[in-house]
């Protein structure tokens, strides 16, 4: 197959947008070349790079003269590249680029429209696959750095027709979750793991874009690695280089924090350590220069002065205690949040809104039972005093002949018919005598 090839076709000028381009270490570049129709696997040695006219990009527009051949270690065909020209941006990247311009024109990426990220969040909501490595990187950063925080996850297809529907409607849906029976987060995070411009594309969709514009909760994107960038980029609040980095950015470290608080206190302890100092040599120099002779003297000139020290000393206990007291009502209001949005509690509060449920639907079912039991003892207490038993009981009879034919009639029967008459109590047999 390989020589067939290098032989009947040889070398030859392909055009086609460059997509999944990858640069090894060594100089070699990697990529697909496609149209609408086909695609080829295609190899730039480097070599043949350093002399191109130009170098390969994702979404690029190239000419490439090579030598069609096979990789025999995968059996796969592929174009060895020997030049590449600029032949203009691809199809999808020409959409990207109008798009983003449309967008722009409207003030979507208007740097004041971008909302600040809160300092301390309890609930992160993450819109992405729920299979993907993505996740479980974000996943562990968030509980290494802020075990605290409750992570909501939306899970999403990121990747094939239609996804941008999906990813549009999970960020709308979290924009309003007391609609749709959802938690309310503080921040959200859309995105996915690397892939080409093709694997991203989803990202790049207007739909996508115009949610994340009229999202109320700040929104990160973090789409692809550092050198990807979509339209969800632009649009969201944040970007971040990749999902592992959104993480780091929408919560702090809990070891930092734990830092800083030892820090402040200890700067805390030494400016009190360096008042009372200060106090005590003020202190010391005054009764050096106010000191009056004999022990009722110096007893006298101290009083003042120690009162102002013991006044100083307690106002700054009550002010540490009150800070404390402030400190303290705040972790004990964070933690009765956290609790309130466990999943657990979650699950208890809809136990009981299915039990009340439950309830009104077994007193409407009994209502509707005696209901129909009223109903149904009225309508027998009618059909008694309709039918002909009520007649039977005021004294009437009904004359049938032998044939079960009712006699209306004195003409209808002759002499020695034997007839049948029904009473209230009973039949009666007799006989025609006139």
């Amino acid at each position: 197959m390989k020589n067939l090839l290098e032989i009947e076709i040889g070398e030859i000028w392909v055009e086609g947008e460059i997509s999944n381009l990858r640069r090894q270490a060594s100089g070699h570049c990697y990529f697909t070349l496609k149209d609408d129709r086909a695609q080829i696997s295609c190899v730039l040695f480097r070599g043949s790079a350093a002399r191109a006219k130009a170098q390969p990009e994702d979404g690029m527009l190239a000419r490439l003269f090579g030598e069609v051949s096979v990789y025999e270690a995968r059996g796969q065909v592929q174009l060895i590249v020997k030049q590449v020209e600029d032949a203009g941006l691809g199809d999808l990247q020409a959409k990207f680029e109008a798009l983003k311009r449309k967008l722009d024109q409207e003030g979507m990426f208007d740097p004041v429209l971008k909302k600040p990220l809160p300092k301390f969040p309890m609930t992160i909501g993450l819109v992405t696959s729920p299979t993907g490595a993505a996740l479980q990187d974000m996943l562990n950063i968030l509980t290494r750095r802020a075990p605290w925080v409750q992570p909501i996850l939306y899970p999403v297809t990121v990747q094939g027709r239609g996804a941008e529907i999906g990813i549009a409607r999970a960020i709308e849906q979290l924009s309003e979750p007391e609609k749709y029976d959802l938690p309310r987060v503080d921040v959200m995070i859309i995105g996915r793991g690397g892939g080409s411009l093709e694997d991203l594309w989803n990202f790049n969709e207007e739909v996508v874009a115009r949610a994340i514009h009229a999202c109320p909760v700040p929104v990160v994107s973090a789409v692809g690695h550092e050198i990807d960038f979509t339209i969800a980029d632009f649009a969201a609040d944040m970007r971040a280089p990749t999902p592992s980095a959104a993480a780091e950015l929408v919560v702090p470290d809990s070891g930092e924090l734990k830092k800083r608080v030892s820090q402040s206190s200890g700067a805390l302890q030494r400016a009190l350590e360096n008042r009372l100092k200060h106090d005590a040599a003020i202190l010391t120099s005054a009764r050096r220069a106010l000191m009056p002779s004999g022990v009722d003297g110096t007893e006298r000139a101290l009083r003042e002065p120690m009162q102002n020290l013991d006044r100083l000393r307690q106002d700054l206990k009550i002010a540490c205690e009150g800070q404390l007291d402030d400190l303290r009502s705040k972790l004990k209001e964070l933690a009765i949040l956290q609790a309130a949005h466990h999943p657990e509690r979650v699950m208890q509060r809809r136990e009981e809104r299915l039990d009340h449920v439950r309830a009104l639907l077994e007193r409407a079912g009994e209502n509707a039972l005696h209901q129909a039991e009223d109903r149904l003892k009225g309508m027998a207490s009618l059909v008694r005093t309709l039918g002909p038993e009520s007649t039977f009981a005021r004294g009437f009879s009904i004359t049938m002949d032998q044939a079960g034919n009712i006699i209306t009639d004195a003409t209808e029967v002759n002499e020695g018919d034997v007839l049948t008459s029904r009473v209230a109590h009973g039949e009666l047999k007799s006989r025609v005598e006139k």
